[in-house]
């Protein structure tokens, strides 16, 4: 469950009227680091509060994130934990989706 933190951040962008991106695992399927609910707020200066589950899926819906806030529309990102990656450390091998929806505008 998102902390409280989220959710305030939530309501000071939309309080404010400030550019902030809201990302929300929407779906999961098989092993993942985060569940269905999950939430992470995308500031317009690239800072967040939340998690989807860290790494590099992570950093891939930031960037999908990024784009919403440069304009881009509402989107569902499908991270991919199944492909082979560089290195051992691979916990994960389930598949999530995350909407990634604009906040404050």
């Amino acid at each position: 469950m998102p902390s409280d933190e989220v959710y305030r951040a939530i309501e000071s962008a939309v309080t404010a009227g400030e550019p902030a991106v809201l990302a929300t695992v929407a779906q999961t399927f098989g092993s993942t680091p985060r569940k269905t609910g999950a939430k992470m707020v995308v500031r317009e200066d690239g800072s967040f509060i939340g998690t989807i589950g860290g790494g590099c899926g992570e950093a891939e819906v930031w960037q999908e994130a990024m784009e919403v806030l440069d304009g881009g529309a509402a989107r569902v990102v499908t991270v991919d934990l199944t492909e082979p990656t560089d290195g051992e450390d691979k916990i994960c091998g389930g598949v999530m989706r995350i909407f990634v929806e604009p906040l404050g505008r």
